[in-house]
C-alpha cells in the first residue's frame, strides 16, 4: 500500500511546530556507513595510483578498463561531434552564452591602497593552477549532465585557471557519452578521463601517473564522492559538500496549482531524499496542489522515487501571513525559494537567506538548473545562512601585498613593539627595532 503523498499543516498548531522544527534541523553530515570504505579507496589511490583507479573502474563500471584507456583520446573527442545532433549543439550554445555572460560579471580586481607615508597595501587576486571538475555518470551513462559540466567548468574557466580536469565514469564499454564529451570541448576542456565515484576524487587530489593532481575540486555527486570531497577537503578545495537538492515554494492566492504541483516534483524526482516544501498563505491552494500532484505523478518517468520523496519529506504549509511565510524561507535558508505572489520584487529586500531566489509565476527553478545564466551549484541544508553559489571565486585565491617605507615603518615601529611584546613576542618586536632604530 502506497503512502499517503501529504497532508497540509497549519503553521500555528503543535503538528506545524514539530514540521517546521524538522524543517529547521535538517542539517546532516552525511552517511557515515560509507566512510571507512571511502577511507580505503582514498588510501589505496594514494598509494597504488593507476592501478587503484582502474581497478576500481573495472569493479564498478568497465569490466574491460586499462590504465591505457583512462584518458578521453583525440579520436574519442572528435567521434563525440559525430553522434549530437544539431539541436543539441544550439541549445548548448545557448546555455554556454548565458552562463559565461553572467559569471563575467563576477570576476574580482587586484587592488592597492596608497598612504601618505609611502606605505603600500592591497590585495592581489590570483587563479589557481589546476581545477577538477568531477561528472557523474547519471544512471549509468544514459542521462549524461551536460548542465554540470558548464555550471563548473565555465567558472573556472573566467577564472582564469590554467589547467581544467574533467572526470567522469565510463559505461560498461568504457565510453563517455558524447554529449558529455562536447560540452567540455565546448568549453575548453579537452583533459578527460574515465574514473568514477570516491577513486575519482582520490586521484584528483593526489595525482596518479594518468591523473593530475589539481587545487580545487567541484562537482556533484553520490554519498561516496561527497565523502571522498570531505575527507582530502583542506589539501586542496572543494566547491562544498552538498546534501539532497530542495525547494521552498512561498505561494498566495495569485499561485496556480498546477505549477506549484510541478516544481515541487522537479526537485522530488532527483532523489527519495529530494526536499520540496510549499508554504502558502491560501489554504484553497494546499488542497488543490495535493490533487495536481497525484495527477502529474503518474505521467513521471521517475514517479516511484519522486513519490517516496514526497511522502518521506514534502511538506505543505500553511501561514497566516506573507510576513509569516518569509519569516519561515529565512529561517530554512534554503536551496532553491521561489516567490509565486502577487508582488515577489516587493518581498526580495527581506530575503536573507536562500542558495537561489526564484521570482513570479513565470520563473521556475528548472530555468536556473539550465539556461538563465547564474549557478545551479548551490548550498543544501540550510547552509545558505554562511555559504553562496559556486562562482569564479571558488577558483580565486587572495595573497595580501604590504610594502612599507622607512619614514613608514618608523612611524608604526613604537605600535607593532608594544603589541608584540604584549604577546610575549619578542622578537618580533626586535625585527622592527632592528630596522626602526627603536
Amino acid at each position: 500500500m502506497e503512502k499517503r503523498l501529504l497532508t497540509p499543516i497549519f503553521l500555528d498548531s503543535p503538528e506545524g511546530e514539530a514540521t517546521v522544527g524538522t524543517l529547521l534541523q535538517r542539517f546532516q553530515f552525511g552517511d557515515g556507513s560509507c566512510r571507512e570504505a571511502v577511507r580505503d579507496i582514498l588510501r589505496a589511490v594514494r598509494e597504488k595510483k593507476d592501478e587503484a583507479v582502474v581497478a576500481s573502474g573495472r569493479k564498478y563500471d568497465a569490466p574491460d578498463l586499462t590504465a591505457a584507456q583512462l584518458p578521453a583520446s583525440l579520436e574519442e573527442l572528435q567521434e563525440a561531434y559525430d553522434l549530437v545532433e544539431r539541436p543539441f549543439l544550439d541549445s548548448l550554445a545557448l546555455a554556454i552564452e548565458r552562463i559565461e555572460s553572467f559569471h563575467q560579471r563576477e570576476m574580482e580586481d587586484s587592488w592597492l591602497q596608497t598612504r601618505d607615508d609611502g606605505t603600500i597595501v592591497g590585495r592581489l587576486v590570483r587563479p589557481v593552477d589546476s581545477a577538477g571538475l568531477y561528472v557523474p555518470g547519471g544512471k549509468g551513462g544514459s542521462t549524461p549532465l551536460v548542465s554540470s559540466v558548464l555550471m563548473n567548468g565555465i567558472p573556472a574557466l573566467i577564472a582564469g585557471v590554467g589547467r581544467r580536469v574533467m572526470v567522469t565514469p565510463p559505461n560498461k564499454d568504457g565510453k563517455i557519452d558524447p554529449h558529455l564529451l562536447v560540452a567540455a570541448q565546448e568549453i575548453g576542456i579537452t583533459d578527460i578521463y574515465k574514473a568514477g565515484s570516491a577513486w575519482a576524487i582520490g586521484a584528483l587530489a593526489y595525482g596518479t601517473e594518468t591523473i593530475p593532481r589539481v587545487d580545487v575540486i567541484v562537482g556533484p555527486g553520490n554519498q561516496y564522492v561527497a565523502e571522498a570531497k570531505r575527507q582530502v577537503s583542506g589539501m586542496v578545495r572543494i566547491d562544498m559538500i552538498a546534501g539532497p537538492s530542495e525547494v521552498l515554494i512561498v505561494a498566495d492566492h495569485t499561485a496556480r496549482a498546477e505549477a506549484v504541483a510541478a516544481d515541487m516534483l522537479a526537485q522530488a524526482e532527483h532523489d527519495p531524499l529530494a526536499l520540496a516544501v510549499l508554504v502558502t498563505t491560501h489554504e484553497p491552494l494546499a488542497g488543490q496542489v495535493v490533487t495536481e500532484l497525484e495527477r502529474q505523478l503518474q505521467s513521471l518517468e521517475r514517479r516511484d522515487i519522486a513519490r517516496r520523496s514526497l511522502a518521506d519529506r514534502g511538506m505543505i504549509l500553511v501561514a497566516t501571513t506573507l510576513e509569516e511565510a518569509i519569516d519561515l524561507a529565512n529561517a530554512a535558508a534554503i536551496e532553491h525559494l521561489e516567490l509565486m505572489i502577487a508582488d515577489p520584487w516587493a518581498q526580495l529586500p527581506h530575503i536573507r537567506h536562500a542558495g537561489a531566489i526564484f521570482l513570479g509565476a513565470n520563473t521556475p527553478e528548472a530555468a536556473g538548473d539550465y539556461l538563465a545564466g547564474p549557478n545551479h551549484v548551490l548550498p543544501t541544508m540550510g547552509t545558505a545562512r554562511f555559504a553562496s553559489a559556486l562562482g569564479v571565486e571558488t577558483f580565486l585565491k587572495k595573497s595580501s601585498i604590504i610594502s612599507y617605507s622607512a619614514q613608514g615603518l618608523a612611524a608604526d615601529a613604537e605600535h607593532i613593539v608594544r603589541l608584540a611584546r604584549l604577546e610575549g613576542l619578542t622578537a618580533h618586536a626586535r625585527s622592527i627595532t632592528v630596522r626602526s632604530g627603536r
